[in-house]
């Protein structure tokens, strides 16, 4: 047999193959695909490294590892009148003679020999050795063999037992070329004759057909390679008739439609597996549609809270603003009622005109400003409510759809993931929802809002109540005016001091409730800004998980589109190589 059944091209294209199919099951072993499809493809892709495989079958002491090293040219194998192969053996190629047994039934030779690197042989032990082995020989390497040689002796020709295999071997539909050994027995042709026409006699029955048969001498022909003088060598070797069964052989593997069958195979499993790939991302494109129209309504939602919020702030906050107006006011007027020569005994009685400013300027100011306040407490819980109650339907929603979506589908990690991660975000928003205390929320935001309005500068307060702590401001800022009209100097000076007093007392006063107005405002827009950006966070933050996971969706899909793009081109690629080798 020659050292290499493919051409020069054709062997560095097998190596390209091998290398870029390497490639494309590493980048398909990351993809959602079927365990039992990337097992397929990786079957074809070792099955390149075994291009050719024959299968040599028989009766233990037919002679067949004889015949195996005849072939090959070496005497790779062991011979002996007694079973040299007591369990299916696969004839590779490797750097160093060396036999790996794999359990009791099957053992990998390895031999240093060119022909092994494409053509991989497997011995069997005789048709009369353990069915077991058998059944693995005939289940295992039967079925992917590119030819079968049935060898029986012309000592003991077809026997019983090797009739009886031979049935198992056939229903695979396999190629069984008979070849007859040790014809060196025989004196005469005749006698040749008698026993190969005895062979075809039964192969035919079998068959349904005349069989392929070589009669050959595998002694002659190991002689013949191994003697030195080269006519004595040629002699033996057409004697051994080896020749006929040798060239068969090449031109059965040689065969172009075979080759490209071999060169094909693992690229269309490849091909198939792609176009599961597209097909799983196709499915998953749908669903994700699905799951970026809800987060695009849910991120619709949200941006319009906020819009609202940010616009209806202003003008809530106004109506506190015109509270405070009012009150200014009453209290400029206040002091230009009060602040006069005909009121000198009114205003010789601080305390009285501390009441009269209380009753007359302060009014039901503490109880408006609480009262507008906390209807500007109950608008921002309310809202946060009622959009959190949004949520929960865009998401009740979309796990309906992905329920209808798949039922009666099967589905992959990737549906799994999706369908817990909306389970649980789903979840979570519900149990807001319903937990929702309106009436703590709105006291804790109350609280909050106090707080923050006692921590500014001009409203250092003690006090409870928001209305309180502008009292308070309130008042310091008049206590000065109304606390130094003394009843003495007035007695004294109160033509020339009341106008000035009642000038000085009307600016001061407007110019610290423009200061009292201003913090006010900028405390309870802080404040409440705040607190409508940390319920714009905590709705993101609470459906953030799965929106990332939208986001990642989309990549991972784009990326997967992109990667299966590139291997549809680098298999259209490998195909055109091949028939251009194959030609």
């Amino acid at each position: 047999m020659r050292q290499s059944i493919l051409t020069d091209q054709q062997a560095q294209f097998l190596r390209e193959e091998k290398e870029s199919l390497a490639g494309i099951q590493l980048a398909l072993s990351d993809l959602d695909l079927p365990r039992e499809s990337l097992y397929n493809l990786q079957k074809a892709i070792l099955q390149l490294d075994e291009l050719f495989l024959i299968v040599v079958a028989g009766e233990f002491n037919a002679g067949k590892s004889a015949l195996l090293n005849a072939l090959l040219g070496e005497k790779a194998l062991l011979e002996g009148a007694t079973p040299t192969t007591s369990r299916v053996t696969l004839v590779k190629w490797g750097e160093k003679p060396l036999e790996t047994i794999v359990d009791e039934g099957f053992a990998v030779y390895s031999y240093p020999l060119p022909i092994l690197k494409e053509l991989n042989i497997v011995d069997t032990p005789g048709t009369n050795a353990v069915i077991r082995q058998h059944e693995r020989l005939t289940d295992e390497f039967v079925p992917r063999s590119d030819l079968v040689l049935f060898a029986t002796s012309s000592d003991r020709p077809m026997t019983e037992s090797e009739r009886q295999f031979l049935e198992r071997i056939l229903t695979w539909g396999k190629k069984v070329v008979f070849v007859l050994n040790k014809i060196d027995i025989f004196d005469d042709a005749a006698s040749l004759d008698e026993v190969r026409d005895f062979v075809i006699l039964h192969a035919s029955t079998l068959l349904g057909g005349k069989p392929d048969l070589f009669p050959v001498s595998a002694k002659l022909a190991q002689r013949a390679l191994s003697e030195p003088d080269p006519a004595k060598s040629q002699k033996l070797w057409l004697a051994s008739r080896l020749g006929a069964l040798e060239s068969y052989i090449n031109a059965t593997l040689d065969d172009v439609t075979r080759l490209r069958l071999k060169f094909n195979n693992p690229l269309g499993v490849a091909e198939n597996l792609i176009a599961q790939a597209e097909e799983t991302i196709q499915f998953q494109e749908e669903i994700l549609q699905e799951d970026k129209e809800t987060v695009a309504a849910l991120e619709t939602a949200m941006n319009a809270y906020q819009h609202e919020l940010e616009n209806e702030l202003t003008p809530r906050l106004a109506e506190v603003e015109n509270i405070l107006h009012k009150l200014e006011n009453r209290g400029l007027d206040f002091f230009d009622n009060q602040l006069r020569l005909t009121n000198i005994k009114g205003l010789m009685s601080g305390a009285k005109v501390r009441s009269d400013f209380e009753r007359d300027v302060l009014t039901e100011m503490p109880k408006q400003i609480e009262e507008q306040v906390q209807r500007l407490i109950d608008w921002l819980v309310q809202k946060d409510l009622h959009e959190w109650q949004q949520v929960m339907g865009y998401l009740q929603r979309r796990q309906a759809q992905h329920i209808d979506h798949l039922v009666g589908e099967s589905y992959g990690p990737q549906e799994t993931r999706r369908r817990e991660l909306i389970d649980t975000v789903g979840q979570t928003v519900q149990t807001i929802v319903e937990t929702y205390d309106h009436q703590k929320e709105a006291s804790e935001l109350a609280s909050s809002v106090e707080l923050a309005v006692a921590q500014t500068a001009v409203l250092e307060a003690g006090a409870v109540g928001l209305g309180a702590i502008v009292t308070f401001a309130v008042l310091s800022s008049a206590v000065d005016i109304t606390g130094t009209l003394a009843a003495g100097t007035m007695a004294i000076l109160g033509f020339f001091v009341i106008p000035f007093k009642r000038k000085q007392a009307k600016e001061n006063f407007k110019e610290k409730m423009t200061t009292l107005r201003t913090k006010l405002l900028d405390a309870l827009t802080t404040q409440f800004t705040n607190e409508s950006v940390n319920a714009i966070d905590r709705m993101k933050n609470g459906v953030a998980p799965y929106t990332r996971y939208i986001t990642s969706e989309r990549e991972r899909i784009e990326k997967t589109e992109t990667t299966l793009g590139e291997l549809k081109q680098k298999l259209s690629a490998l195909r055109a190589r091949s028939e251009a080798v194959l030609k």
